[in-house]
């Protein structure tokens, strides 16, 4: 499989998520192989985006400029395995605020194709959850789950569709868009 770019959800895929939220770059830790993966996307000429649910901001667990720290934090440890994000959106909104950019809505993923004008259909979306998959749906982008942060719940419920597929984690996507 050949696709120019990459959407990632954050916590769950990239970092180790967590029900209290990760409220400042002391509580974000990447889980193992993930920024190798990046790197590896990276160096494949694969375009890295992330698209993040931050309802923390809206529920007042930390501002915009903890999560800018967050971010700051990951893409350092990113450039010290040679790998980077390309571009980063969230959105700061509660469930209940009733916004077009919380995933399951597909807000973030047309802000990213705003930007890379690269048809859905040629992208990827890897993500730990039903919503993340559902934004994918909506906007016709294959998707695919991950087993790690909330992916094993979600897969308990069996709610997702039949036709996507499922890796242990990130590393594993990469090492099968890499094949």
């Amino acid at each position: 499989m050949s696709i120019p770019l990459i959407i990632l959800d954050r916590d769950g895929v990239i970092n180790e998520d967590s029900d209290d939220y990760i409220k400042g770059p002391q509580e974000w830790h990447a889980i193992a192989g993930s920024l190798q993966a990046i790197a590896a996307m990276n160096r494949a000429g694969i375009t890295v985006t992330v698209a993040t649910n931050q309802s923390g901001i809206a529920r007042g667990y930390y501002d915009e400029a903890t999560l800018h720290e967050i971010h700051e934090k990951m893409q350092r440890e990113l450039t010290a395995l040679g790998g980077h994000i390309d571009h980063i959106v969230h959105c700061p909104h509660g469930p209940d605020d009733d916004c077009d950019c919380r995933k399951p809505e597909p807000g973030l993923l047309q802000q990213i194709q705003k930007i890379y004008d690269i048809p859905f259909e040629q992208c990827l979306l890897v993500g730990d959850s039903l919503r993340d998959i559902q934004a994918a749906e909506a906007v016709g982008c294959p998707s695919a789950l991950v087993k790690t942060g909330k992916g094993l719940k979600t897969l308990a419920k069996g709610n997702l569709p039949n036709h996507i597929p499922v890796f242990e984690d990130l590393a594993h996507v990469a090492e099968e868009l890499l094949s």
